[in-house]
């Protein structure tokens, strides 16, 4: 039987191994390093990679040492499975079949005959054996699978070949037997996951579990049988990783095929099956373990048993990315593949080595009754790619996560209402960071409201193993919005523990007993058919308990917002060094750097309970008129920088490095000086469980993580802990919760907190912005708080001691005015 965790564990060593011997090859093999070089230069002309040349090769070789694992792991469950009658690779010992001693009387064989090869030449050759068998051509062609054309030394495939035949010597067997009756290929979505960290990173992959699979399923793919009628039906997964999905749609559409049409031929329905199912997903590896265990569930819905038996099955998946191949149907304006001879050379029309251009536009290139998936949630690095999808995709915007355009590739790959025919149905779950985060604006403002969206389900409370990060699943049409509400499933409280088995949490519980009932409420979740007009307007509330109207009527009763009152939020300095210049105080001093240079420095972290707790210093390379401090003025300090300059000439911002744009090497990268000039501030942490802001009296600097809110310059200090006592407010904090981005429990999954408190939020700007101010504030409450939390601060350790060493925050205070003195005078 498979042993999935130390079969994971073994392979995990065992592709570093092939990574380094590939790396080896490729620097001795000259043609292949040009061929290569010239796959990336291809790449980059077309847009298709912004990456350097070296992060591009150690991609590639990833894949490559991936793709020799994988089609060593297909051999190996074919042979033990008794699918192929002869083993290549290793089989189980002893009995009366023993395949082990089978597979190594192969191997010898092969020598004798083939004295002059290695055991890369023999791996190469059960590939192309194992890739004429039916239904294994696509996972062995020599076009598109890298192992023919990044082949591994004659040592490490010898390596391979002793890692397969590897007995246990306390029970006498193969250590890794993938003898499996049930054919259960579940340990391939472990392998696609986990195999790589650096290709999981990389894609953001992510296993969606069967439950959720089965849900979305059920209210896209059984609707649209319904509709369209079983031989109709067409489903795509745009993303579709290991093939969750597309296993659960084959098996939905061979039984329905095999109830309408006892007596048809097995095979033919299940081929039939196969026609109704689509995937494609940028990593390739992926595809290859999504095709091969949609083949093996073919032949066992079929009862073969040896592969030469089995039809040539057709699968229709392919590599490419499902944002760029293909073309555009008319969602929005934007480019079409197919529209001429314009787009020849770009990112739209350009395929890597391990794509099929014709297959994936193919793919691509219609539309299906049923589009569903978990597209990836992270952001695009690379700078090409990011450019490409924001010119094809118009709700692309910001800092956008791929969930955007996914969410927009989706519906449009739906079958639309034209009057002529139904819209196709889609389901996704995915992060619900742009219901709240300003890149999701123009999703939520734009995009969403021409489209039928019938449900939108929070299922950020819910434990779904995998998914640290928040998220929603959607449901909706490829047509016009038809009425004017949409089902809301509304979280309240989050999973209390991690259940023993996630089907039966509380939370997903909750949603499938409830989502059909509107105005149920539990505990956990409640449903309400929301206005439409509610998701027409970023940011996004859905609350469940009455929260969306109780945030509501908060908004209603205040006299103005948060940005009526203020001149601006923002940080004061942003170092883009910040290991050089974030230095302890006593570190610097004993450098002989003048306190004039040193001032506090505040960290999101620092900023909790009405005070700025335990900060930092930091280098100050200003003199009193904030200009960069002159050699002859701080000879020290420029020596205490001197060994990094060059990372700090080469420091980047917008325009160009620090030389380019006329900075110096040693001042900071960006300082707000108006912002330091005038003292007072409110500070608070961008990212914290709670609302902590504190008002701060001046000389300090504050960071990205700890930005500061500024009055009109008028404005008294009476005003300022007026609007603190607000924002630090039992209500502020319910008010930020509703429109904040919850960022989920670090290190964990966001749902399985121990407490509600764990998650934190990211309190950024744009949404304090409109914070609702009341018309009284609580001026003497907040004064006396803020007059707490400094006594408390000067009895600590830090304060008694009182070094001469250490900035005294007055001292700091009185440094900024003194400073714009010198400067008038």
């Amino acid at each position: 039987m498979i042993q999935a965790p130390a079969l994971l564990k073994d392979l995990q060593r065992l592709l570093k191994v092939l990574e380094d011997d590939l790396r080896v090859r490729i620097g001795e093999d000259s043609a292949l390093g040009a061929a290569l070089q010239g796959e990336w230069q291809a790449a980059r002309i077309a847009g298709r990679t912004g990456e350097t040349q070296t992060a591009w090769l150690e991609a590639a070789i990833t894949q490559a040492a991936v793709h020799w694992l994988l089609s060593c792991v297909f051999v190996r469950f074919i042979e033990d499975n008794g699918l192929i009658p002869r083993p290549w690779l290793a089989g189980p010992a002893g009995g009366e079949n023993n395949r082990l001693a089978l597979a190594r009387d192969r191997h010898e064989g092969w020598f004798r005959a083939r004295p002059h090869d290695n055991d890369r030449d023999y791996l190469l050759a059960c590939f192309r054996e194992v890739g004429a068998l039916p239904g294994l051509e696509d996972l062995f062609d020599e076009r598109h699978n890298p192992v023919f054309r990044l082949g591994c030394s004659g040592d490490a495939a010898m390596a391979l070949m002793a890692f397969w035949q590897k007995i246990d010597p306390d029970r006498g067997l193969l250590v890794h037997d993938f003898t499996d009756p049930e054919w259960n290929t579940r340990f391939l979505g472990d392998l696609y996951q986990d195999l790589s960290e650096a290709t999981r990173k990389r894609y953001a992959l992510l296993q969606t579990p069967e439950f959720v699979e089965e849900f979305i399923l059920d209210r896209t793919l059984t609707p649209a049988l319904d509709t369209f009628g079983y031989q109709a039906v067409r489903l795509i997964d745009p993303t579709c990783g290991s093939g969750h999905f597309l296993l659960g749609a084959f098996a939905r559409l061979l039984a329905i095929r095999a109830r309408h049409e006892p007596g048809r031929n097995p095979r033919d329905t299940v081929q039939q099956a196969l026609d109704g199912v689509y995937g494609v997903d940028i990593n390739p590896f992926a595809v290859a373990i999504a095709r091969f265990r949609l083949l093996v569930a073919a032949l066992a819905a079929c009862d073969i048993r040896v592969l030469s038996d089995a039809p040539n099955f057709q699968l229709h998946l392919a590599v490419g990315d499902s944002l760029l191949h293909g073309p555009r149907f008319g969602l929005t304006e934007t480019m079409d593949l197919l529209g001429g001879e314009s787009y020849k050379g770009t990112s739209l029309e350009h395929a890597y080595a391990t794509e099929d251009l014709g297959q994936v536009n193919a793919i691509l290139g219609q539309r299906y009754q049923a589009v569903v998936g978990n597209p990836p949630y992270i952001t695009v690095k690379d700078s090409a790619l990011n450019a490409a999808y924001r010119a094809r995709y118009s709700s692309c915007h910001r800092q956008y996560s791929l969930g955007v355009p996914f969410t927009e590739r989706f519906f449009e790959l739906a079958i639309p209402d034209d009057g002529s025919q139904h819209a196709g149905y889609v389901g996704l779950i995915t992060a619900n960071s742009f219901m709240k985060r300003e890149f999701g604006s123009k999703l939520i403002e734009e995009t969403l409201p021409r489209l039928d969206l019938s449900h939108v389900i929070d299922t950020s409370g819910a434990f779904i193993p995998g998914h640290g990060t928040p998220t929603v699943i959607f449901f909706g049409r490829n047509r016009a919005p038809v009425c004017d509400r949409v089902r809301t499933v509304m979280g309240i409280k989050s999973e209390p523990i991690a259940p023993a088995d996630p089907t039966q949490g509380l939370v997903w519980s909750a949603i499938i007993d409830q989502v059909d009932i509107v105005a149920s409420e539990s505990a956990y979740i409640s449903v309400a058919d929301t206005p439409r007009t509610s998701f027409a307007k970023h940011p996004w509330s859905i609350g469940g308990g009455g929260a969306a109207d109780l945030k509501e009527a908060i908004e209603e009763h205040a006299i103005k917002a948060l940005n009526k009152a203020m001149s601006l939020i923002g940080f004061v300095c942003m170092t883009r060094a910040d290991d050089i210049y974030f230095t302890p105080d006593h570190s610097l001093i004993t450098r002989g750097i003048a306190t004039d240079n040193i001032i506090i420095n505040v960290e999101g972290d620092c900023v909790r309970d009405w005070r700025i707790d335990s900060p930092n210093t930091t280098i100050f390379p200003y003199d009193g008129n904030l200009d960069p401090l002159p050699y002859s003025q701080a000879s020290l300090l420029h020596q205490f920088l001197w060994p990094y300059r060059t990372p700090l000439w080469l420091r980047r911002e917008p325009n160009g490095n620090h030389r380019e744009i006329g900075l110096t090497w040693w001042e900071w990268s960006r300082f707000q000086r108006d912002r330091y000039r005038n003292p007072f501030s409110i500070t608070f942490a961008f990212i914290s469980t709670h609302n902590n802001f504190v008002f701060d009296r001046g000389g300090k600097s504050f960071n990205r993580t700890a930005p500061i809110i500024k009055l009109p310059a008028k404005a008294s200090e009476e005003e300022y802990l007026g609007i603190l006592g607000l924002l630090n407010s039992s209500v502020g904090c319910f008010w930020m919760q509703q429109v904040c981005q919850n960022k989920g429990r670090p290190g964990a999954n966001a749902a399985g907190a121990d407490e509600r408190y764990e998650m934190r939020y990211e309190h950024d700007g744009t949404k304090l912005a409109s914070f609702p101010l009341a018309e009284n504030p609580p001026v003497s409450l907040a004064q006396t708080l803020d007059r707490l939390a400094q006594d408390y601060a000067a009895c600590l350790p830090a304060a008694l001691i009182g070094s001469a060493s250490t900035p005294d925050p007055e001292i700091s205070h009185a440094k900024a005015p003194r400073r714009q003195e010198e400067k008038e005078g």
